[in-house]
């Protein structure tokens, strides 16, 4: 017990995590230099070696963090994320698998789980996907709606944009993105001089509007977020308030319960003997 007491502060000690982050951004940054053809040719051995370590100190991270919380590592999900991502690393990247040495890059996500705030952040995002599910269909059922009309207003003059329900689409998803819209709907207007109307509804409903709208929904979900979980900012540890922790609370007062009935059973027998 002693020992995984001094893990577990080892662990949760702010050095620790500091060290940890710095060691990601480190990794990070070499798998960024690895990209640099010039500086492969000449240093391929050293950062294949510091690779290496880095997954090295990765994994016994990982197990002592492991060996520190024991079943309470896997109540986090957050510790889910690392071993995934540990164990991708782990895959030889030769043969067949040559192709998981490009999800090495996954480590960079190892911040997501060490930094409080970006926890907060991804917490949030995940809370808002059903509004953007929603937000996501209106914007789905407008596109289409208006695929079908710029089809039959536009399409006999400008089949290239316009000219069938697919490009129709395609097209309005370009205006979506804000791509070039102009210099499209200059080209419908040689035609028909009014179109002007039409791409000017559609650029303020679905883009101005829509966007807002998913903007919106986000910061309602990241302000949820941080009213349900104020402890969020603190270190992860067996003191912060978990489904898991909670639920060990409730068996240990159980078991107090359990005892202080069994001393009254004993204290009554004797007592009536």
């Amino acid at each position: 017990m002693a020992v995984r007491e001094r893990a577990r502060r080892l662990v949760e000690a702010s050095w620790f995590q500091t060290s940890v982050i710095t060691l990601i951004l480190l990794n990070t940054v070499i798998l960024g230099l690895e990209t640099s053809s010039r500086l492969m040719d000449g240093h391929e051995k050293l950062f294949t070696r510091i690779d290496r370590v880095i997954l090295v100190l990765f994994v016994l991270e990982l197990g002592l963090r492991l060996f520190a919380h024991r079943r309470k590592f896997f109540c986090d999900p957050w510790n889910w994320l690392d071993m995934v991502i540990i164990g991708i690393a782990l895959v030889p990247a030769s043969g067949p698998f040559a192709v998981l040495r490009v999800l090495r890059v996954l480590r960079v996500l190892r911040l997501l789980s060490v930094i409080p705030a970006l926890r907060h952040v991804v917490a949030g995002l995940f809370r808002a996907l059903p509004g953007m599910a929603s937000i996501l269909v209106l914007i789905v059922i407008l596109l289409y709606v208006s695929a079908v009309m710029a089809t039959k207003l536009f399409g006999a003059h400008t089949p290239n944009h316009f000219g069938d329900l697919g490009t129709s689409l395609f097209t309005l998803f370009k205006i979506f993105t804000a791509d070039g819209w102009a210099n499209i709907a200059d080209d419908v207007m040689k035609h028909q001089s009014h179109a002007w109307i039409f791409f000017v509804v559609f650029v303020l409903v679905s883009t101005l509007v829509a966007l807002n709208l998913f903007i919106a929904v986000a910061v309602e979900a990241l302000d949820k977020a941080g009213a349900e979980d104020p402890h969020d900012s603190e270190p992860q540890g067996p003191d912060n308030a978990s489904g898991c922790q909670v639920q060990e609370q409730v068996l240990v007062e159980l078991r107090a319960l359990r005892t202080e009935v069994e001393m009254l059973r004993r204290e009554r027998t004797s007592v009536e003997g």
